[in-house]
């Protein structure tokens, strides 16, 4: 069994108020788990109005599939451009 795990951070210039961090983030996260269904959440940064942080996982059997899905993640999140990608971080584990 492969699991890959991915970190996005996100900075959102134009939220001056936590209700519009929310709708952004919880746009990004639906249009992340619907595309890809993978495990999808806010995991960091709850109460800064300009910074999110977006974790995700998924699981597999091959672990080529697996970082080409969690590259293809990264990629449609900075399509979105509903917030600039500040870092990304991905780890690939087998158990």
């Amino acid at each position: 069994m492969i699991v890959g795990i991915g970190f996005i951070e996100f900075r959102l210039h134009d939220c001056h108020s936590l209700k519009g961090k929310r709708s952004v983030v919880k746009s990004i996260v639906a249009r992340l788990r619907n595309q890809f269904n993978a495990s999808v959440a806010e995991v960091g940064a709850n109460d800064v109005h300009q910074q999110a942080e977006i974790g995700f996982s998924m699981v597999g059997n091959d672990r080529q599939v697996i970082n080409s899905k969690i590259d293809k993640v990264f990629n449609m999140a900075e399509s979105l451009g509903l917030a600039e990608i500040v870092d990304t971080d991905m780890e690939i584990i087998s158990l």
